[in-house]
């Protein structure tokens, strides 16, 4: 049962979502041979104040550009 967490930073709609789950999903039924219904793809949505790079918030850093 494959288990994929994909973290990024929120701003996805739920159409992306869906589109990458699915293409996950397939290559893993292709290449896997795994089956659908047990592969979960986990989106987990981070906030840009919760999320840094070289000790700047992505928000912060947004706002200085």
């Amino acid at each position: 049962m494959p288990n994929v967490h994909i973290t990024w930073l929120e701003g996805r709609s739920e159409d992306q979502k869906r589109k990458v789950a699915q293409r996950i999903t397939q290559v893993l039924i292709e290449e896997a041979g795994t089956k659908p219904e047990t592969t979960h793809v986990v989106f987990v949505d981070v906030p840009t104040t919760n999320f840094a790079v070289g000790g700047v918030t992505v928000a912060d850093k947004r706002r200085t550009q």
